[in-house]
C-alpha cells in the first residue's frame, strides 16, 4: 500500500465525496442508501442542493408518507405464477379442445355396416418334394463351410468343393423340366 498518509488521506477523502454525492442522488429520487462501512447519516443541506462542510452529525429523518402507514398484519403471501405456465396452460387447452373436435367430426356412423358372407374354400396342394441329388448338394455344401469355418485349408477341403460342384450340376438337371 501506499506509505504517504497525504495521498492516503486523499484518497479517503474523495471516497467519501463520492459516497456523499451517490447518497445526494438517492435521496432526491426518494430512496434512502446506507453504507456498510458507515453508520448512516442524512447531511443538512441549505437552499441551493449542496451540502454544507460541518453538517456531518447524524439527524431525525422524518418518515415519508408510504413510511408513515401503519404495518399490516402479514397475510399469506401473494403466489405468482413462473413465467411458462399461462403458455402451458393455453397450449393444454388447445390440445384437448382439439381432440375432442377431431373425436366428434371424426366419429364413425352409427349405422351398423353389413357383415359379409364367408365363403371357404379348401385347396389341396401337394408339397413339393426335393430331388435326392439337390439334398446331397446341400450336405455337400454343409461339410465345405464347416472346413472353412475350422481353418481347414488342405486336400480335404479341395474334395469337398469338387464333390459339392458335382453334386450341384446333377440337381439343376433333375430340378429343370
Amino acid at each position: 500500500m501506499d506509505s504517504d498518509p497525504d495521498n492516503r488521506e486523499n484518497r479517503e477523502e474523495q471516497r467519501r465525496r463520492e459516497l456523499e454525492e451517490i447518497r445526494k442522488s438517492f435521496t432526491q429520487i426518494g430512496i434512502r442508501m446506507g453504507s456498510l462501512f458507515e453508520p448512516a447519516q442524512e447531511n443538512q443541506e441549505n437552499s441551493t442542493g449542496t451540502a454544507e462542510a460541518g453538517a456531518s452529525k447524524p439527524e431525525q429523518v422524518e418518515p415519508r408518507d408510504a413510511e408513515r402507514q401503519e404495518p399490516q398484519a402479514p397475510g399469506p403471501p401473494e403466489r405468482q405464477l413462473p413465467n411458462w405456465a399461462v403458455p402451458a396452460v393455453i397450449a393444454l387447452v388447445c390440445l384437448l379442445a382439439g381432440g375432442g373436435l377431431g373425436y366428434l367430426l371424426h366419429r364413425p356412423a352409427a349405422s351398423p355396416e353389413p357383415v359379409p358372407t364367408v365363403i371357404t374354400r379348401t385347396v389341396v396342394r401337394d408339397k413339393p418334394v426335393a430331388p435326392p441329388a439337390c439334398l446331397e448338394t446341400a450336405r455337400r455344401a454343409d461339410q465345405s463351410m464347416d472346413m472353412l469355418l475350422r481353418n481347414v485349408r488342405d486336400r480335404r477341403l479341395s474334395l469337398a468343393l469338387k464333390a459339392y460342384t458335382v453334386a450341384s450340376q446333377a440337381c439343376r438337371k433333375e430340378a429343370s423340366p
